[in-house]
């Protein structure tokens, strides 16, 4: 093999030959080998269903457990000529036996051999006995699959399942059999007639702890549970019937009253894909949901797959239901680390078919002068009607995080809940929310700082001119600071009445701020000002402008995010890394200025959690947000 050749995991990221390369496989190729360094044995096989590529100077392997680009030399592909049949087939011993030792083709085969048992592409030779499985194909599904093909085997050998429906000769009951029949597992068709007509339960014993899918549908829209104990699998279908049945008819309030009966090829797809599920956890083999790399899927929170007949799809998305039985579902996940997985996470619970929370998206709203986003809250908690909500921000990123956390305070209770991504986040808004409160109510006895010192600013300048120029708005700026020697400040902008004189008042809030410099302050304000401006022109309804967020987001926003030298606080990315720097001490000084801050709700229980967790709090916590509780009467 002449040349250095690279190999490449399956994002293509280049490695020296020379260097093992870890994908996070676990299988018998590469974790049975811990003793030997990882070096494949001279009876392995290539797994089942591995499917080969060859380049020009190079070859790209995938399966079902990893993938591998070797590329540098056009010797891989002739080494691999002479190299497939034998793993294929079994006789790599003899293959290697027949190499010179020391010779370059056999160091080129070791290498190559090397690479595909550090991406699990290798199995173990069959073992002397007969295979576990007696089903040939079956037997190669295991082997294609599993990290130890012999044990996973050996627990599908005992696996006995049941499927349960009210009618057993429904299309979905029978498909259902015919699929765990072919997964090798002896199956019972019983009734049960408290099952909906649409739905079936599959269960699995003889494995371990028993386990559980349920599959059917809502509206028009199929489902397949997460495995888990049939108590859950039982909760967790009926939460989703409900919620997908209330989406169909919201987005459809003509639908038909009648039933509609799913159609027999998807009735069959569906129960193929509940069998999968419960025949790769009776054989303890990672989830499908796992297997395709789905970014948009949450580590540690369970998946159901969600499937459409007309257009056909299916696809797997994060979700946990009211009644959380299964200790698996107890999961909390850590904060989010940055403004990107926030947003994964509220993409998550704002799913439109089986979502708790609505996604603020930004819909057909103007995206000039500033970026909208809008959502719908539900008829839920304490939102006794929905409720269109409309708001912006320097980005729209930020403006979706600052509209989700509204929608969900909303839902929980408007004065008693404040919500953020993280901690910091949550203590933020609430911080500001009070300190804008009380300065308003406080007489302004105190002149305010010098406009020379903060008029300037690059943002205030592009945000007030944009209110004054653009949008023709008459207003008026006013900043104060928030105590004596404090850096702290609250800015205000108000609309001029048309017609100004005695008695006619300050004018309408447009917005307002609490930030750590005047300058950031009346940024805000007028940034403020200007969505309330065009939230109003774009739904066509007013309103006073929600309490102040303002830099709350801006260490989410730059955590991870480099900032170019030339980025000034002229550049949102700028000015959001300066804001990031004085966020702590702002808060420090809204603390010490406004009392104890507010306080995270609760958790659960630890040994012996509840069974039931519907609360819209403990979901929000499950998946990483900040609920702190701001009592009515503090706020």
């Amino acid at each position: 093999m002449t040349g250095e050749p690279t190999t490449h995991d399956t994002e293509n990221t280049a490695v020296p030959a020379g260097a093992a390369e870890d994908t996070g496989g676990t299988g018998a190729a590469g974790g049975d080998r811990a003793s030997d360094g990882g070096r494949p044995h001279p009876g392995d096989r290539l797994r089942p269903g591995t499917a080969v590529t060859p380049l020009r100077a190079g070859l790209h392997l995938r399966g079902r457990r990893g993938s591998l680009t070797l590329e540098g030399s056009t010797a891989v592909p002739v080494v691999w000529g002479l190299l497939e049949e034998p793993l294929r087939t079994g006789g790599l011993a003899g293959f290697r036996g027949g190499l010179e030792p020391g010779s370059a083709v056999r160091a080129a085969t070791d290498t190559l051999l090397g690479r595909l048992a550090d991406h699990d592409l290798l199995l173990p030779a069959p073992p002397a006995a007969p295979h576990p499985h007696p089903d040939p194909a079956v037997a190669r599904w295991i082997d294609a699959t599993a990290a130890h093909p012999d044990a996973a085997a050996a627990l599908l050998a005992t696996a006995r399942a049941e499927v349960l429906a009210s009618d057993p000769n429904s299309p979905t009951a029978t498909a259902a059999v015919r699929a765990l029949t072919a997964g090798g597992v002896p199956v019972t068709l019983t009734p049960d007639p408290d099952l909906p007509p649409d739905r079936i339960l599959l269960t699995v014993r003889g494995t371990g702890p028993d386990r559980a899918v349920a599959a059917g549908r809502g509206g028009a829209t199929g489902y397949v549970t997460a495995p888990g104990s049939t108590a859950q699998a039982r909760a967790d279908a009926a939460a989703l019937e409900a919620r997908l049945t209330h989406t169909a008819h919201a987005v459809d309030s003509a639908a038909e009253p009648q039933h509609r009966r799913i159609p027999g090829t998807f009735a069959a797809l569906l129960a193929g894909a509940a069998a999968h599920r419960l025949l790769c956890a009776a054989a303890r083999l990672p989830d499908p949901a796992t297997e395709a790399d789905d970014p948009r899927l949450l580590p540690g929170i369970p998946a159901v797959l969600l499937a459409d007949a007309r257009p056909a799809r299916a696809d797997h998305h994060s979700w946990l239901g009211p009644e959380r039985i299964d200790t698996d579902r107890h999961v909390r996940l850590a904060p989010p680390a940055g403004l990107a997985e926030a947003l994964r996470r509220i993409a998550a619970l704002g799913e439109h078919r089986c979502g708790p929370l609505p996604a603020p998206l930004p819909g057909d709203l103007p995206q000039l002068p500033v970026p909208l986003a809008t959502c719908t809250t539900p008829a839920a908690g304490h939102a006794t009607a929905p409720r269109t909500l409309t708001g912006g921000g320097p980005r729209l990123d930020l403006a979706r995080l600052e509209l989700f956390c509204r929608a969900a305070e909303l839902l929980l209770g408007e004065t008693t809940f404040t919500v953020g991504a993280d901690p910091g986040h949550a203590r933020g808004r609430a911080l500001r929310h009070t300190a804008a409160r009380r300065l308003a109510a406080a007489p302004h006895d105190r002149p305010p700082p010098d406009p020379a010192h903060w008029s300037g600013h690059p943002q205030l300048r592009h945000w007030w001119t944009t209110l004054t120029g653009r949008l023709a708005v008459p207003a008026r700026l006013e900043v104060h600071r928030a105590a004596p020697h404090a850096h702290a400040y609250r800015a205000v902008v108000r609309r001029i009445p048309h017609e100004p004189g005695p008695g006619c008042g300050p004018g309408p809030l447009l917005g307002e701020a609490v930030e750590a410099t005047p300058g950031d302050a009346a940024a805000f304000a007028a940034l403020a000002a200007v969505t309330t401006v065009r939230t109003a022109e774009a739904a066509a309804s007013g309103g006073a402008p929600p309490p102040p967020s303002g830099g709350a987001a801006a260490p989410l926003a730059a955590a991870g995010v480099p900032t170019a030298a030339w980025e000034d606080p002229g550049w949102t990315g700028g000015w959001l890394a300066d804001l990031a720097g004085r966020e702590e001490a702002l808060q420090d000084t809204l603390h010490r200025l406004y009392g104890a801050g507010p306080t995270t709700t609760p958790p659960a229980p630890a040994p012996a959690p509840p069974a039931r967790d519907s609360g819209l709090a403990g979901l929000l916590r499950s998946f990483g947000f900040t609920v702190l509780h701001t009592p009515e009467e503090a706020r």
